[in-house]
């Protein structure tokens, strides 16, 4: 390819500078940026897996005992919401209980994978239904598979999806990725107990930057457990919840982020020996 030449007027210099002063303008440069579009294949992937989904749900709903379906096939959105399904569902889910936990599985992994807002009101519906140790096996499993599958999901059609919902934000991940590649683990179990990244976006982005799956998963397993107890406790006093903040008070965060620097102390001491 021929190399670019530079034409020379009488006014040469100015043009230039106009030139550079236009494309280093944030219009320019926004411009200057690539459309990020999904490939044909990309869609045809998301398509084949949603509609994977959407059968197994299917055959699920199928071989459901007979019941009133209005009443208990709807996803709740406020807390009023939860409360009149959990007076619906209780007794279906106590006398098809097997059945009820396969329903309740396939929904939560569905909504995880395809970031459907709404898991957190079945995380409390785990505790108003089934109590705490039980209910935190429960949500922690669903969370953490739904979660591994939001990730290779996000590793077929992910890129152009997250730099179009958050540039900024995975550029400071990838940042912080990159300087913690010796204690990754320790990093992403700090991301999962606290709440400093939302885990919609890490569920997304970590394929994006090159978080290898195991450390991922490992890190959802055990760093979902401290959450998902606090959640679920509150759901077996879901009458006296008066607000989805109600969750997460100031006492609860101090416990979280305890427990979170208490994940990465390894690499901080590693770090100061490291200095010394």
């Amino acid at each position: 390819m021929a190399a670019p030449r530079i034409f020379v007027n009488e006014m040469g210099g100015g043009q230039r500078d106009e030139e550079k002063a236009d494309v280093e303008s944030p219009t320019a440069k926004k411009s200057a940026q690539p459309e990020i579009r999904l490939s044909q294949w990309e869609m045809t992937a998301a398509f084949c897996v949603f509609f994977l989904f959407v059968i197994g749900l299917s055959c699920i709903y199928l071989t459901m005992p007979t019941a009133e379906y209005n009443k208990i096939i709807r996803l709740p959105r406020t807390l009023s919401d939860l409360r009149v399904l959990k007076g619906h569902i209780a007794l279906y889910a106590r006398d098809y209980q097997l059945r009820f936990i396969l329903g309740y599985c396939s929904i939560y992994i569905f909504m995880q994978t395809f970031m459907i807002p709404g898991t957190i009101f079945m995380s409390l519906l785990a505790g108003a239904l089934f109590g705490v140790v039980r209910g935190v096996a429960l949500v922690v499993f669903t969370a953490t598979a739904g979660a591994s599958s939001c990730y290779f999901l996000s590793k077929l059609i992910g890129r152009p999806i997250i730099f179009w919902l958050w540039p900024e934000k995975l550029r400071f991940f990838q940042a912080e990725i990159a300087k913690r590649r010796d204690k990754l683990l320790n990093y992403m179990l700090f991301l999962r107990i606290t709440p400093t990244l939302p885990n919609t976006f890490i569920n997304v982005a970590s394929p994006i930057v090159d978080i290898p799956f195991h450390v991922f998963f490992l890190a959802t397993l055990v760093g979902l457990i401290p959450a998902s107890y606090v959640t679920v406790r509150a759901g077996l006093a879901l009458g006296d919840l008066k607000s989805m903040r109600d969750l997460y008070d100031v006492k609860t965060l101090v416990v979280l982020f305890l427990i979170g620097f208490i994940s990465i102390a390894p690499t901080i001491m590693k770090r100061k020996r490291t200095y010394e």
